[in-house]
């Protein structure tokens, strides 16, 4: 058996801390009074974390970034296919920060769109890695 290498440990770590995300997402979810930005904040947060557990295996430089439409582009400019389109990531980004901070803004989503993504993103991050 080949040990594992540190590229493929440092994604695994990713994609458990995108579990973690995912977990509380779950949680908050069919929770009536857990606002939008709460719940979409989470899901921004284990879809960045599966991408760039992906993006490290795929040889993509990650950086501290939470634009998840540039990290989705890098890797499909590398010729890995995503699970959702680039505009699709790009809807999650205001989560990361904006919507946290500004109770004006409204998001145009939805909590079952969110758990659509997020599911779709670590199913397919789950699978990518697990066949590495």
């Amino acid at each position: 058996m080949t040990p594992p290498t540190p590229l493929r440990e440092e994604a695994l770590r990713l994609l458990r801390l995108a579990r973690r995300d995912r977990d509380t997402f779950e949680l908050l979810l069919p929770l009536p009074k857990a606002s939008l930005a709460a719940i979409g904040f989470h899901a921004q947060q284990a879809v960045e974390k599966a991408l760039k557990a992906v993006a490290v295996l795929s040889g993509v430089a990650i950086s501290r970034t939470h634009d998840l439409a540039a990290l989705g582009q890098a890797m499909v400019d590398r010729g890995r296919e995503l699970p959702l389109s680039v505009d699709q990531l790009r809807s999650l980004n205001p989560f990361a920060v904006q919507f946290r901070y500004d109770d004006e803004l409204v998001p145009d989503t939805t909590r079952e769109a969110l758990d659509s993504m997020v599911s779709a993103v670590l199913d397919w991050a789950g699978d990518v890695i697990s066949r590495a």
